[in-house]
């Protein structure tokens, strides 16, 4: 079969690897549609821990059950299916196990025509959803969830501000913060994305290059009751200062670096509360997907590849002037 592996040197090359055969309590899936995440793009620049070589990446994908080991449900045979690529997440729901690894590294990934999995890493595709659609929700949908519900408790009539309107994740914050009935604010610096927002409904949307948006953000929006941020760095000072009194800042990354310095006395003043999130757990991703059925909520698909080009589609990751993913087509 086809793959996207890792080489020695760190490059990523489309090669040959022998079809996957399935263990028991094992499926495989034929691929269908793929998504590029940060994570694959990390390691493909030699940036990401625990990087191995001959690996096929790829943590997203969408397909249909077309060969089952022993002890398998045959229920399963061609079954369309959305993997969720948690593994060994561990028995608290608080935070992963030291086992915890995620799918594409260090096991083979879904950038490739098959892919094996264990059976309980299968869920039915939502009927509503395409394939692509279905293959861009796991690792990005799942860390905004667990973001927005776990950990930001975000709930009809909350006033929130997402910041990075444009990235994968940050888009389905957004998306998954309106639908349960939250007033829902943005920043992006690009002005494209700024539009977008306001045409999905954005209450506010701000451009972070202007040096008074903290104060245009104070003077409409009166505190938000959660914030959910992947920059961290300089501004994560300013965002404290947005939250009401026990207000929630939710991050799961820091691509802006770490903030210079800390303002100790607002957070225990406004009793405010910071929490680092990740990826969800299997109840939360079974949870997504119910809550994405129910709410009828379509991934935004900024830009498709076919299978050949996969190299180009992770390229693309640092591309952020428009939002949603980059799905890849077999």
């Amino acid at each position: 079969m086809k793959a996207w592996v890792v080489q020695e040197d760190l490059s990523l090359q489309q090669v040959e690897l022998a079809e996957p055969q399935p263990g028991a309590g094992q499926v495989r899936v034929k691929i269908q549609a793929a998504a590029v995440n940060k994570r694959d793009y990390w390691i493909s620049v030699g940036k990401y821990p625990g990087i191995k070589p001959g690996v096929a990446l790829g943590s997203d994908g969408a397909g249909v059950v077309d060969m089952l080991g022993e002890g398998v449900s045959k229920d399963w045979l061609r079954k369309s299916v959305v993997i969720n690529p948690n593994i060994n997440w561990g028995p608290n729901p608080a935070v992963q196990s030291e086992d915890y690894q995620i799918l594409g590294m260090p096991a083979h990934g879904t950038f490739a025509e098959y892919v094996v999995v264990d059976e309980d890493r299968l869920h039915l595709k939502p009927d509503f959803l395409l394939a692509e659609e279905a293959a861009a929700l796991p690792l990005s949908g799942l860390t905004a969830f667990r973001a927005c519900f776990f950990h930001g408790q975000i709930a009809e009539e909350k006033k929130v501000l997402v910041t990075g309107f444009g990235g994968g994740v940050a888009h389905y914050a957004f998306m998954f913060a309106r639908a349960a009935g939250a007033s829902v604010s943005v920043t992006s610096g690009k002005p494209a994305n700024l539009e977008k927002a306001r045409q999905m409904g954005a209450t506010h949307a701000f451009d972070y290059r202007e040096a008074d948006w903290i104060t245009q953000a104070s003077m409409h929006c009166s505190g938000f009751d959660v914030i959910v941020d992947s920059a961290g760095g300089k501004q994560f000072n300013e965002l404290i200062r947005l939250l009401k009194p026990a207000g929630r800042l939710v991050f799961y990354g820091a691509t802006n670096g770490l903030p210079d310095k800390l303002d100790l006395y607002r957070l225990f003043w406004k009793q405010i509360t910071i929490q680092g999130s990740t990826m969800g757990n299997d109840t939360e991703f079974a949870e997504m997907l119910a809550f994405v059925t129910d709410k009828q909520i379509h991934p935004l698909i900024r830009r498709q590849y076919p299978f050949e080009q996969t190299d180009l589609a992770i390229k693309q990751l640092s591309d952020t002037s428009a939002p949603g993913k980059v799905v890849i087509v077999f």
